[in-house]
């Protein structure tokens, strides 16, 4: 990408100037100066100075990967490992279920955005297509116990109505079933069984039994038919038990959601840019993500503390009381420990970052 002398996003290292074609990039260069020129000198050095006509930028996608290589590997890592709530000991590096209860698993480092839960989408359509579809199953099953029902009898007979019981019930046990089904079958493989062992037992006993009762209600003995010659049937125990079964997920996920953005509020508590110390005692505003352990970073008087980390110079009060409740500023003097999300008070402080992204107290 070319950028012109007359860009206003510019930064002078060493004598040279050097032109951005956007804020971001400007204060991932002043972040690192040095790492930029030592690795693309040969392409970008000369052609950054400011006698040229045409500049080419060290646009941000040439150097996403190898930024992140260098300085956030093990940042990546955590926030794209995922765990499971009952059994912590399970981690894995993409979403899934847990191989020994069938929870999903969880995300270790809670984000910051605002995102739906695809788990939770899905659960709950599960749930509302099943239970639309199970809703008159269970009416047909039912009708002698309902008011009314009698008119059912009126409108088809026996064998027709468990023709339609069978073809109302089978999606919502194969198709809204299917994640109870995967779980249970991964749980005898993992010879770990739990519920949706149990689950994946009883739906299925009930549905093969029921469709062989349709399909071929003559291989039944006789004091097990009716006068009709029909088989008693159950697809809507096994329609029921999915339907239940998913409310239940769906009320659960729901309420995992619920208190993971009660996590994201405290998170959006963090300041979005810290305030770094180069090694010549030049100041630059750089993104929270970029901090590094071992950054001396300036907080002034007002400002949120960007990570958690040790005082190097100045003496100050910090409010606390997002962390311990205490309503009373904590005074801070050299060697003393500050924590990320909170406000320094009335001094001006030179920090060194020890813990930052997912190893920071907010973050856990």
């Amino acid at each position: 990408m070319k950028v012109g002398k007359d860009s206003q996003y510019v930064s002078e290292h060493n004598g040279q100037k050097f032109f951005f074609c956007s804020k971001h990039c400007l204060l991932k260069f002043e972040a690192n100066p040095t790492e930029f020129i030592h690795n693309h000198g040969a392409v970008h050095g000369e052609e950054h100075a400011e006698h040229k006509h045409e500049h080419k930028h060290m646009h941000k996608h040439m150097h996403e990967d190898e930024h992140e290589h260098h300085h956030g590997k093990d940042e990546h890592v955590a926030a794209a490992e995922y765990t499971c709530p009952m059994h912590p000991e399970i981690v894995q590096n993409s979403p899934g279920t847990c191989p020994k209860c069938g929870m999903a698993l969880e995300p270790r480092v809670v984000s910051v955005e605002e995102e739906e839960n695809p788990e939770y989408r899905d659960m709950l359509r599960h749930f509302v297509i099943g239970a639309i579809l199970t809703l008159p199953v269970v009416i047909i099953a039912m009708r002698n116990l309902i008011p009314g029902g009698a008119y059912i009898d009126k409108l088809a007979n026996h064998k027709t109505l468990q023709w339609i019981e069978f073809l109302l019930s089978t999606p919502v046990v194969i198709w809204s079933g299917w994640p109870f089904f995967v779980r249970g079958v991964q749980s005898v493989i993992n010879k770990s069984l739990n519920m949706f062992t149990l689950i994946g037992l009883g739906v299925s006993v009930a549905y093969v039994y029921s469709v062989i009762g349709v399909l071929f209600p003559e291989i039944f003995p006789e004091v097990m038919r009716g006068e009709n010659g029909t088989v008693g049937v159950y697809f809507e125990a096994a329609a029921v038990i999915v339907v239940l079964v998913l409310l239940g997920q769906v009320m659960e996920l729901r309420a995992r959601g619920q208190t993971g953005a009660a996590i994201k509020a405290l998170l959006g508590l963090a300041p979005k840019t810290a305030r770094k110390v180069n090694d010549d005692d030049t100041e630059v505003d750089i993104p929270l993500e970029h901090v590094r352990k071992g950054d001396r970073l300036r907080v002034r008087p007002g400002e949120k503390i960007p990570v958690d980390g040790v005082v190097l110079e100045g003496t100050t009060s910090v409010d606390e009381s997002m962390i311990s409740g205490e309503p009373i500023p904590v005074q801070k003097q050299p060697g003393d420990k500050v924590v990320g999300g909170t406000v320094n008070g009335t001094g001006t402080i030179l920090m060194q970052a020890e813990k930052v992204g997912s190893d920071t107290l907010l973050a856990r």
